[in-house]
């Protein structure tokens, strides 16, 4: 399942959806780069992110990744690719995503959304989620990590490749934030992590990164 289309169904399964997915509008994310942070201004919010990880050096990112961004009115999607990759062929994807939500759901409603729809797009006999940290409350969630072993026989594109995940949520008085980052590869077992399309510690670490890292807030 590609995020934009897992990122859509959420707001779905939530009721918070107002448009049709193919009525979103594709433009340039309104993206800079400031003391080594990405900024995203979307929805009259701010988001505070990380730099892909698998950058390095102190050049400037958004020079050296893909991106690609759509909106509506109430949902904001951006992804980040390495460079040369893209939308339909890609190892490892970075995103985020902000939709408008006054404090009707929690960040807990968000994650579990989010959790059927990853695990129904996978073979369920290889299918795992796991958290990695404590959470405190139902607004403050240690981040999400998704193991696919191998996609379902539905999506005939993806046969013979699975994927790792990582999810963050943040929350505003006004808006909500999945942060994540998605690596694809081979099919493999879940219960291998040698299998995996991506070492345990990166997993680890972005996560980390991801919570600790990252800031939702209204724009100024």
């Amino acid at each position: 399942m590609t995020p934009l289309r897992t990122a859509f169904l959420v707001l779905v399964a939530l009721g918070a959806a107002t448009m049709p997915a193919a009525a979103q509008i594709r433009s340039t994310p309104p993206l800079v780069e400031e003391s080594g942070k990405l900024v995203l201004d979307a929805l009259d919010h701010q988001l505070l992110l990380p730099r892909p990880d698998w950058l390095t050096g102190d050049d400037a990112a958004l020079g050296r990744v893909e991106t690609t961004y759509r909106a509506e009115d109430g949902q904001a999607l951006l992804e980040i690719y390495p460079k040369g990759e893209s939308e339909a062929l890609w190892t490892t994807l970075y995103g985020a995503r902000i939709s408008r939500d006054e404090n009707e759901r929690t960040l807990a409603d968000y994650r579990a959304a989010l959790m059927v729809l990853h695990a129904n797009s996978c073979k369920p006999e290889v299918t795992g989620f796991f958290q990695l940290g404590q959470d405190n409350g139902d607004n403050d969630l240690a981040p999400l990590g998704f193991v696919c072993g191998a996609y379902a026989d539905r999506y005939p594109a993806f046969a013979g490749l699975g994927e790792v995940m990582v999810a963050s949520f943040q929350r505003s008085d006004t808006g909500v934030a999945i942060i994540y980052q998605e690596w694809r590869g081979k099919s493999f077992s879940p219960g291998d992590p040698q299998s995996w399309p991506v070492a345990t510690g990166v997993v680890e670490a972005r996560a980390k990164e991801l919570k600790a890292e990252v800031a939702l807030s209204k724009a100024d």
